[in-house]
């Protein structure tokens, strides 16, 4: 379980996103959080519509004054601010997890779309490819919210792959902690969402790609009720569900979500430059471009 938290900050709003559910899991799960802000070479005068913060002793009075205003006084928070100007924050943030060991990082995802995927791509990607860190991505929230949230609804998209099951053991130990349910859900295409290889197989033979299909689904309900059986014989979690859907996984995953009112999405990740088997035509980055629900990448082996 997370017992150490590593939250990046650069002074905007749009960062401190990721403070009440840093502090929501500090709380629960008992862990200690960092606070880190690294100071840029050359800046930018604003970042987000904020002020940057270039300065060291303006930095640490930021990371203080968060730390005291924003967090449980039985939550441990150490501030840190990296003085040494450098030109790749994203892979400072990076180097820092390896050298202070978190076993989560939390963070958000920003705003515009593009800038979604771009922080996706040069710091989440990184961190799950380099480090063995866990990651928690949280969307854009309103102005002003500071309330801890409470998880009460988990989802976790599975495909199968025994690898990926260390999603659901990690989402059952936070429900746990939360005493909230989880849902279990593999996505099987339909004939006209596949992509790749696959759309041109299908378009040669449609008739053999729809059984094949079917069949998928078959082996999926079975491979749901084994799992489903296995964890609620631990009695950890009562209110475990599962489902098998059909069409295309990135949008079935936000439809579910957004169906069951979830929470937080639990996705299973290898260290690798591309999220491979379920994840292949990146559907973690596309699932956090639409989805408004918090997302946590298990870095698999960790």
């Amino acid at each position: 379980m997370f017992k150490h938290l590593l939250v990046p900050l650069d002074g905007s709003n749009l960062a401190e996103a990721a403070l009440p559910y840093a502090a929501s899991f500090a709380q629960t799960l008992g862990a200690t959080v960092t606070l880190i802000h690294v100071i840029e070479r050359n800046p930018p005068q604003k970042v987000h519509g904020a002020t940057h913060l270039t300065d060291a002793s303006a930095a640490q009075i930021y990371l203080d004054a968060i730390a005291q205003r924003l967090f449980p006084p039985s939550v441990k928070v150490i501030c840190h601010v990296h003085t040494s100007e450098v030109s790749e924050v994203a892979r400072s943030i990076v180097d820092h997890a390896g050298e202070l060991q978190p076993d989560l990082i939390v963070m958000c995802t920003h705003g515009e779309s593009d800038l979604r995927q771009r922080i996706f791509g040069s710091i989440a990607q990184q961190v799950v490819s380099i480090g063995k860190t866990s990651l928690l991505l949280i969307p854009p929230q309103d102005a002003g919210t500071s309330a801890l949230p409470v998880l009460k609804s988990i989802l976790v998209p599975l495909d199968g792959d025994p690898d990926h099951e260390q999603g659901i053991r990690v989402a059952v130990d936070v429900a746990a902690a939360y005493g909230a349910s989880v849902h279990m859900l593999v996505v099987i295409n339909t004939v006209d969402t596949l992509t790749g290889e696959k759309a041109v197989t299908s378009r040669m033979l449609p008739g053999m790609t729809a059984e094949l299909l079917n069949i998928s689904e078959q082996t999926a309900s079975g491979y749901l009720r084994e799992q489903l059986a296995l964890f609620k014989s631990t009695g950890l979690v009562p209110g475990m569900t599962a489902e098998v859907a059909r069409g295309e996984p990135a949008r079935t995953i936000v439809a579910t979500a957004k169906r069951i009112k979830s929470d937080l999405i639990v996705l299973g990740t290898h260290g690798k430059s591309g999220i491979d088997a379920f994840w292949q035509g990146s559907i973690a980055p596309r699932v956090s471009n639409r989805s408004d629900v918090p997302m946590l990448l298990v870095r698999l082996g960790s």
